[in-house]
């Protein structure tokens, strides 16, 4: 051994060098750990500067896209129709009955309908109206004046007449008629037809 170590007795020291890798092995989990955490705060600083977080951002105004409520068409369809005091309307009867068509008329002035002739049915109708009776108007009656007459007259028919001039509608009175529709009721239904509550639906809206 070069008389660098003196041996004595029957044993031999061991000889190698101290023990260092625990030490090793700790400096690489730290240098390791340090690099990871640094790491990930510059990805965070990066995410910051460049906008990274936009995504969530733009969540807000896509859940307000969505749940946007759009009324319905038939509120705008209803102002179109007119009031019972835009409406003049002729009254015959039609049935073996008399009296039937003034007190018929005068019930409809009450309710601000115009009247105008009141009287017998024409050979036409007479005595052959089954129904509750017959609504008859010119044909640009059939969406406006007509709908709003029958309000007042439940089961009613409705007819129009492609050559009939003038705007006033007629209410012939058949043999089943009892009474014109009770005014709660006729007034709930004008009201519906004249402006329907708007309804709103939460329908899906494509956002940019």
């Amino acid at each position: 051994m070069g008389g660098q170590y003196r041996i004595t007795g029957d044993k031999y020291p061991r000889m190698r060098r101290p023990r260092r890798r625990g030490k090793l092995v700790l400096t690489m989990v730290a240098s390791v750990a340090v690099l990871g955490v640094g790491g990930w705060g510059t990805l965070q600083l990066i995410d910051v500067f460049t906008g990274g977080g936009k995504q969530a951002a733009a969540a807000g105004p896509k859940a307000a896209c969505a749940t946007k409520a759009s009324p319905s068409a038939s509120t705008s369809a209803g102002a179109a129709v007119p009031k019972p005091a835009q409406i003049t309307v002729n009254v015959y009867n039609a049935t073996p009955r008399s009296g039937l068509a003034k007190s018929t008329a005068d019930e409809l002035k009450k309710r601000g309908f115009k009247i105008g002739d009141v009287g017998n049915a024409s050979a036409q109708w007479d005595k052959k109206v089954k129904g509750t009776g017959v609504l008859l108007g010119p044909a640009s009656a059939l969406d406006t004046s007509l709908p709003v007459l029958a309000t007042q007259l439940t089961g009613a028919e409705r007819r129009t007449e492609a050559t009939r001039k003038g705007t006033a509608v007629d209410l012939v009175i058949g043999t089943a008629f009892k009474n014109l529709t009770a005014k709660a009721a006729a007034d709930k239904a004008l009201a519906a037809l004249a402006g329907p509550e708007p309804t709103t639906s939460a329908s899906p809206k494509a956002c940019s």
